[in-house]
């Protein structure tokens, strides 16, 4: 019999699927319009999609399978498949948090399956920001994972009737970004993230920042629920886009790499993220969703449709390379442009 925190992950990836339709019903990137140019003077054969997750991990494609599932047998076999297309797609994947199977150690076998199946490819850990050093070189030696998210989810613990209560993480942030030996990538859950977050971060010694925004999977709602005591269904819309949030990391941007998630589902959403300064951008609930409805074909075909796409727009961009979109010319919607210009005039 699985633990009670096992069926909970097996609730989350059910409620997920469930919600998605709810989740996607607006779309934050359509606040964003690349502007054409008519003469790129470049060729495919110019273009490369290689881009950077961190200083030391280069990736062949600017997109990779962003954090899902673990923990369970329903998990084992959703990451299986998800790492034998990562292997087939040679796409880096992240893995769902491990803490699960620091707690309960039957649960082991569904992350180390990501190696087992993706023998060579590039693997990111997960564990909450609140973890030990020793608990997180153990989930990185579980899966011999390239580099270690620490996810930050505090509002949907607040949510979650079982959840933390308390959250004092920065020393411990710290602690192991010093003590661990693969880069440390510090992520949001889908709540966006602040110019105050990301500076708090920056003076703590983090160097990789995944800003993952409100407008994919949103776990307020998920938790919301599974919650039989109090309704928090007013907070389904809490925090910021990703575009809101990669808005607001675009001052740091030299000192961090940038990562973008969050309501990724089309190419085009890749290079609008390229566009406000992220480096590399993770897609989960978009993959997830595919797989379950039509299965590993479907969505091996889906990877490779957009690599062709994204290499063919960059060149539409005139861009020889993703980190180049940051160069191209974007207008804002009047709803993002008043968002970024408060903001700024707020913080400056």
């Amino acid at each position: 019999m699985e633990s009670q925190h096992a069926q909970r992950k097996n609730e989350h990836i059910s409620l997920a699927e469930k919600l998605y339709g709810i989740s996607h019903q607006n779309h934050p990137f359509d606040g964003v319009r690349i502007i054409h140019q008519s003469l790129p003077e470049l060729s495919i054969q110019d273009v490369t999609l290689t881009s950077a997750l961190t200083e030391t991990i280069q990736l062949s494609a600017p997109f990779y399978i962003e954090a899902m599932t673990g923990g369970s047998e329903l998990s084992l076999k959703l990451n299986q498949q998800l790492a034998r297309i990562a292997a087939d797609c040679d796409l880096a994947m992240a893995c769902g948090s491990q803490s699960v199977a620091l707690k309960h150690p039957d649960g082991i076998d569904s992350f180390r399956v990501l190696r087992q199946e993706n023998p060579n490819g590039v693997l990111i850990a997960n564990i909450s920001a609140a973890a030990s050093p020793e608990q997180v070189k153990t989930v990185v030696q579980m899966i011999d994972a390239n580099a270690v998210e620490l996810h930050l989810n505090v509002a949907q613990e607040l949510v979650m009737p079982e959840g933390e209560r308390s959250f004092r993480w920065l020393d411990n942030i710290n602690e192991i970004v010093q003590r661990t030996d693969v880069p440390v990538i510090v992520k949001e859950v889908g709540f966006g993230m602040s110019q105050e977050t990301i500076q708090q971060l920056i003076n703590t010694g983090v160097k990789n920042i995944n800003v993952s925004g409100r407008g994919g999977t949103n776990f307020a709602r998920i938790e919301n629920r599974r919650n039989h005591e109090n309704d928090f269904d007013d907070l389904a819309d809490w925090g910021q886009t990703t575009p809101e949030s990669l808005l607001e990391s675009q001052r740091f941007q030299k000192e961090a790499h940038v990562i973008a998630s969050g309501g990724i589902v089309t190419p085009l959403d890749v290079i609008k993220c390229g566009n406000l300064g992220a480096q590399a951008v993770g897609v989960a609930g978009y993959f997830l969703n595919k797989l379950i409805r039509e299965g590993d074909d479907a969505l091996i075909q889906t990877i490779n449709n957009w690599r062709v796409e994204i290499e063919r727009v960059l060149l539409l961009c005139g861009c020889r390379q993703f980190n180049e979109l940051t160069k191209v010319p974007h207008v804002l919607s009047n709803e993002l442009q008043s968002y970024f210009e408060q903001r700024n005039t707020r913080n400056d």
